[in-house]
């Protein structure tokens, strides 16, 4: 029994030591190491409002208890004519003499921002320049022999690695939280120009414009966003990629501001239906869907319908690759397109413009005349030529009028006001020109096949994909 009892108590502090090497990291040292590097941001703003503004949280609002103490209160819980509304954020420093990289929408409108160190010694910043489109922005304070963060690779960064977030949430300076990155190169809705790293890292109002770092205590990205349908920190955070943040800093160093290319084309994902509507091996690439007149696409001899598939020798695997190969590229620069059209590839010259404001898809409906008396076709819609006044004033040649989508078979991808110009299957594209053609090339497809769509919306042309024919 004396044997058995110290065998099980051998094995018992075995396994305890054996957990604290293969449990979790330590990160006393990163912490302490690193945490001289990181700030505290705050921010002031004059706010000018009318008088007896209400207060914008009620007091049931998670967001109440944080905002008060920034936003002051007249009787009735109204805001006063003029206040000053301040926020807080957080920062790291890039080089000795004082330079800060944070998120552009921490300093976003402010008049006065002060940098916070760990030693407790505050500085008035200066904004270099700030870039919306990443959300990076680079401050300066007049300081010098600082102690300045290490930048990584993020190439080398692998999902399941450990990383630690160093900020301010809610104000509470250097606190710091750790996760495991859970997926590289997130595409997320309007940030076409960031590869975002995906963590589960606690972050907070606070943590924004703070570092996330490797084991090695190296930085790895900016802590930007957070996915909450409670304002607060839900198990998904995701910060921009150190290399893509250190490119916008360079750029705001020189100049104060970011010069990006631009083809001047609209795009959409490939999906699965649509390719095979193009005879495309695989979904990959972006589908252009409008060439801007007389930009640089449309002058090298890009065409609606074109699939992108590399450029400059870069595979285009989903549509949110191409904007952020090209807006990297300097304007001037002279790149090589690969194109799918027709159902071969073919390379195209194009000289890179400069971006100025960025094009989306409208979805105003375009104009059209009296609904037509007639039944709906096999796709649930009414459609109607277009008359001559129509094709004059949308500059257009052919194409029909959508004026009613009805019945079992509606498509809810398409509305009344749509013009449908091309129908594309099996890589041939038809332009479609008379209701009884259009009638006819859709009785030609058996049940359950799959066709594509070219239409207008708008100012913009778009490909919607149709699922499953019905059999009428």
């Amino acid at each position: 029994m004396k044997r058995f009892l110290a065998l099980f108590s051998f094995l018992l502090v075995f396994s305890m030591a054996l957990a604290q090497t293969r449990g979790l990291p330590d990160f006393t040292e990163l912490a302490e190491k690193q945490g001289p590097a990181v700030v505290n941001i705050s921010t002031t703003q004059v706010m000018r409002g009318n008088q007896g503004m209400p207060f914008p949280f009620d007091e049931s609002d998670p967001a109440f208890e944080f905002f008060k103490r920034f936003i002051p209160r007249g009787p009735g819980g109204s805001t006063p004519r003029e206040f000053e509304n301040k926020s807080l954020g957080s920062g790291f420093i890039v080089s000795q003499d004082g330079y800060i990289l944070t998120n552009a929408h921490v300093v976003d409108g402010a008049d006065e921002v002060t940098v916070r160190l760990t030693d407790k010694r505050e500085f008035k910043a200066k904004i270099i320049g700030a870039d919306k489109r990443t959300d990076v922005a680079l401050l300066k304070i007049e300081a010098s022999g600082l102690p300045a963060v290490k930048m990584a690779d993020p190439a080398q960064l692998k999902v399941g690695e450990w990383v630690v977030a160093i900020g301010s949430p809610f104000g509470f300076d250097n606190s710091v939280t750790a996760g495991i990155v859970s997926a590289k190169g997130r595409s997320l809705p309007q940030e076409n120009y960031v590869p975002f790293i995906q963590t589960d890292v606690a972050i907070n109002p606070g943590n924004s414009g703070g570092p996330l770092f490797n084991m090695r205590g190296e930085v790895v990205g900016i802590n930007s966003q957070i996915y909450s349908r409670s304002g607060g920190y839900m198990g998904v955070s995701f910060a921009i990629p150190i290399d893509v943040a250190m490119e916008i800093q360079n750029q705001l160093r020189a100049s104060g501001k970011v010069s990006r290319g631009r083809l001047g084309v609209v795009i959409q994902e490939v999906s699965k239906e649509l390719a095979e509507s193009l005879a495309l091996s695989k979904p990959m690439g972006a589908v252009v869907n409008a060439v801007e007149k007389g930009g640089p696409a449309e002058k090298a001899g890009l065409e609606p319908g074109d699939v992108i598939l590399k450029f400059d020798g870069k595979a285009i695997n989903t549509s949110a690759d191409l904007p952020r190969l090209v807006g990297a590229t300097k304007p001037g620069t002279r790149s090589t397109v690969q194109v799918w059209r027709k159902g071969a590839t073919r390379d195209i010259a194009v000289t890179v413009g400069e971006m100025t404001e960025e094009k989306t898809a409208s979805s105003r409906p375009a104009r059209g005349g009296k609904p037509a008396e007639q039944q709906a076709n096999r796709l649930g819609l009414v459609v109607s030529e277009l008359t001559a006044e129509q094709k004059r004033d949308l500059k257009m040649s052919s194409g029909l009028l959508i004026q009613d989508v009805r019945g079992a078979n509606a498509r809810a991808d398409l509305r009344a006001g749509d013009i449908i110009i091309a129908l594309i299957s099996k890589g041939a594209t038809t332009e479609v020109t008379t209701v009884e053609q259009f009638n006819k090339l859709l009785a030609q497809f058996e049940k359950g096949s799959n066709i594509t769509l070219l239409i207008r919306r708008g100012d913009m042309q778009s490909f919607v994909t149709i699922k499953g024919l019905n059999g009428n």
